[in-house]
């Protein structure tokens, strides 16, 4: 098996994959998930009152 090396283009195709990826979605998915566990928590908090003792 011969490995052969990545073509200029191709490299230059996985860079501006990773750059999409790492830059511009998944920090729009972390805050995504940050925000739907704040919401899930409230909505949890709002039916069944704030902890602690009472």
């Amino acid at each position: 098996m011969k490995s052969e090396p990545l073509e200029s283009g191709s490299r230059k195709r996985e860079w501006i994959t990773f750059f999409i990826l790492a830059v511009m979605i998944w920090p729009f998915i972390a805050v995504g998930v940050v925000a739907g566990w704040g919401f899930i928590v409230w909505m949890y908090y709002l039916f069944t009152g704030p902890p602690g003792p009472v």
